[in-house]
């Protein structure tokens, strides 16, 4: 291995990459670096051999996905090839190299139904087509080598790309009422705590081959809320910055149909990762305020700059 490990994320443009290519910059325990279209398509099942062995990564994390939940209802095709066949490749690449791989997976796993916190011992059983196309991502990726990580995330935000925080803001500015769902509960994630995790779980793979550390782990945020409860709490903060506010209408989800069915309760149990690797991410509360803030600041910049 390397002095520095070089850690290949693929994809350019997601939330979770950008988050990685900051959590990078200025770190001298590793190097980052991502991988995505055209160098990198993961369409193309073909390509995806060559380019990760000319990166000579130490750790791929596999981070790229289809993510458009209501649009892979009627895109199946692609996002199982993205979702479900590039993993299956990017395993088998990770076991030529004698080398771990990081793949990124879903609370959409499950259907939602359980009363408490999901374990990664719990039945999967996923609602759609999103959640099917990652399942079949994580049992590929399994199947693919024994030297992985299968990280379940949930509700993840950040200040770039689409997400919940970015599009609450951006409604607020038009609009004095807000209709969103009071009965669909999850953990709130940053993306920036997320990736920085993520980078702890890598050192700890290539620091040991303990098999502990191996197999399927929940991260998400500590602590848990509706959509509607993140909402008000991004509006509190945004208007507290001089940001666009807005009135919360609580919702129930079925007065919201969307193309994709969603699990009502989204809670992922976290004790195993903190447990074997020693990680568990911040309160959201505390990390949804920096990225509120970032999202607000970068607002008035671009008002300055007009």
């Amino acid at each position: 291995m390397n002095q520095i490990p070089r850690i290949v994320v693929t994809g350019l443009k997601g939330q979770v990459v950008q988050s990685f290519v900051e959590q990078g910059k200025g770190r001298s325990d590793a190097e980052v670096i991502p991988l995505g279209r055209p160098q990198l398509d993961l369409k193309d099942p073909s390509c995806i051999d060559g380019v990760i062995r000319a990166a000579a990564p130490d750790v791929i994390i596999s981070a790229a996905a289809y993510t458009a939940v209501d649009h892979a209802e009627a895109d199946e095709t692609r996002a199982y090839a993205i979702n479900a066949v590039a993993p299956q490749e990017l395993a088998r690449v990770a076991k030529a190299l004698n080398i771990p791989i990081i793949h990124l997976s879903t609370d959409y796993v499950f259907d939602g139904t359980k009363s408490t916190p999901y374990t990664e011992s719990d039945r999967v059983c996923p609602v759609n087509v999103y959640g099917k196309s990652k399942w079949e991502g994580e049992r590929s990726v399994a199947a693919g080598t024994e030297n992985h990580v299968i990280l379940r995330t949930a509700w993840v935000y950040s200040p770039f790309g689409r997400n919940f925080v970015r599009t609450i803001i951006r409604n607020a500015e038009s609009r004095t009422e807000l209709p969103v769902v009071m009965d669909q509960i999850g953990n709130p994630t940053s993306a920036l705590d997320l990736t920085t995790a993520i980078i702890g779980i890598a050192h700890n793979l290539l620091a040991s081959d303990a098999q502990v550390l191996r197999g399927t782990f929940h991260l998400a945020g500590t602590g848990d809320a509706s959509w509607a409860d993140v909402a008000e709490k991004i509006l509190a903060l945004s208007q507290g910055l001089g940001g666009p506010s807005a009135k919360v209408n609580r919702i129930l989800a079925t007065d919201y149909p969307t193309a994709a069915a969603r699990p009502s309760n989204s809670r992922l149990n976290c004790s195993k990762i903190a447990r074997h690797h020693g990680i568990s991410l911040p309160y959201w509360k505390s990390s949804i305020e920096a990225t509120v803030r970032r999202v607000i600041q970068h607002r008035t910049d671009l008002e300055v700059r007009k």
